[in-house]
C-alpha cells in the first residue's frame, strides 16, 4: 500500500515474546516432562526387582544329587517377594543334602522342599511294560500308579492297583531303552509298604502292567 510520499508501506515487525506463567501451554509441557519423568522412574524400578536365582542346566532325575555344575542364574521377576523364599537364590548356601525328591526339568528353579537326604526305605526297580501302557506325558520324576490286569483266562477279575503314587527315577524313551519289542524299561522308585513288588516283577515284560498318570 503507497503512502502520501509514493512508498510502500512495511508492515509492523513481530516481537518473538516469552509464555507467560499464566500461558496453559507451558503447563502443558510441564505436565508432559512430568509425566515422563515418573513413568520413566517406574520402569528402571521394575526392572531392578527381578532377583538371581538358581535354575537347573539339564533334567534331573528323582534320586540325584544336585551338583553346581547342574546350576545357572536366572533373574526372576516374583509378583510377591515372599514366594522367592520358597527357592534358591544365588546368595543361598546349598545344603550338604542335595538329594533330589523328585525330579527337577530344565531351566526350572530349584525349590526348597525338592532338596533332602536320600530315603533308606527306597529301592529303584526296572520293569518292562507295553509302550501302549504308559502314558506319552510319563518322564522321569512323573509320579503313576502301576495296575495289574487279570491273567488270561482268569473269570471275573478285574484289574487291581499294585502300586499307588510311585516316581519314576528313569524313563527312557522306547527307541534307547532295551527289552522286548513294543516294550518300555521304566525304574520305578518304591517302597516296603504297601507294594505287591513279587507281582509287579512278575508282570514284568508281559501285557499285565499298566500306568496311570497322575503328574
Amino acid at each position: 500500500m503507497l503512502n502520501s510520499s509514493g512508498n510502500l508501506d512495511a508492515p509492523p515487525a513481530l516481537r518473538a515474546t516469552t509464555p507467560g506463567w499464566r500461558d496453559p501451554r507451558l503447563w502443558i509441557g510441564v505436565a508432559l516432562v512430568a509425566v515422563s519423568v515418573v513413568v520413566g522412574a517406574r520402569v528402571v524400578g521394575g526392572a531392578d526387582e527381578s532377583v538371581a536365582m538358581w535354575s537347573v542346566s539339564r533334567e534331573l532325575a528323582p534320586g540325584d544329587v544336585l551338583e553346581p555344575s547342574d546350576l545357572e542364574v536366572t533373574r526372576v521377576r516374583f509378583a510377591q517377594p515372599a514366594d522367592a523364599r520358597a527357592y534358591f537364590g544365588v546368595d543361598d548356601e546349598l545344603p550338604a543334602d542335595r538329594y533330589l525328591l523328585r525330579g527337577i526339568g530344565v531351566g526350572e528353579m530349584v525349590p526348597r522342599a525338592v532338596l533332602g537326604a536320600p530315603s533308606s526305605d527306597m529301592a529303584h526297580v526296572s520293569v518292562s511294560v507295553p509302550s501302549a501302557q504308559v502314558p506319552p506325558s510319563v518322564r522321569s520324576g512323573s509320579v503313576v500308579d502301576v495296575w495289574l490286569a487279570p491273567r488270561p483266562g482268569a473269570e471275573n477279575a478285574r484289574a487291581r492297583l499294585a502300586v499307588s503314587e510311585v516316581t519314576v527315577v528313569e524313563a527312557p524313551r522306547a527307541s534307547s531303552g532295551f527289552g522286548a519289542e513294543g516294550q518300555r524299561q521304566l525304574v520305578l522308585g518304591v517302597t516296603d509298604e504297601g507294594v505287591d513288588l513279587a507281582r509287579v516283577l512278575t508282570a514284568s515284560g508281559t501285557d499285565r502292567l499298566m500306568l496311570v498318570g497322575r503328574g
